[in-house]
């Protein structure tokens, strides 16, 4: 996918959509990193518990690199997709995009791989269910 899209942006619906606060902003208007992580964490959270059916926890997220600004106003629309699974553990691929409030164009803002992991009530790592 390009880091330029007209709208829609990508072909999928998010996981997650948000406009970015002012107090999710440092006092030039522009959003903090890890308020952005946070909702991709969110995102990515969100699919890993309809996976496991359950309970997750991230363990992991690579590195990020901060491709364009998000500023207040902002729409946040983060896509989360699986790319693999283990017994216990699932890696998800996720990226955000932005609009500005008033534009149709999107931009790709970031993008990185979160890694969950299934578990118990006792918070132990459980087997993830069989895929349908």
């Amino acid at each position: 996918m390009s880091e330029e899209s007209p709208a829609p942006g990508p072909d999928r619906q998010p996981a997650i959509r948000v406009t970015a606060m002012p107090a999710d902003a440092n006092p030039s208007g522009d959003i903090f990193g890890g308020w952005l992580m946070a909702q991709m964490d969110l995102a990515a959270g969100l699919v890993a518990m309809r996976v496991a059916r359950g309970r997750t926890v991230t363990v992991a997220a690579d590195a990020m690199t901060f491709l364009s600004p998000v500023s207040v106003g902002d729409e946040v629309s983060v896509y989360a997709d699986v790319v693999s699974r283990g017994r216990t553990s699932l890696r998800i691929a996720v990226e955000a995009w932005r609009r500005e409030r008033h534009a149709e164009v999107r931009r790709k803002v970031t993008e990185a791989v979160f890694t969950f992991v299934a578990i118990d009530k006792d918070r132990r790592p459980t087997p993830l269910p069989p895929v349908d």
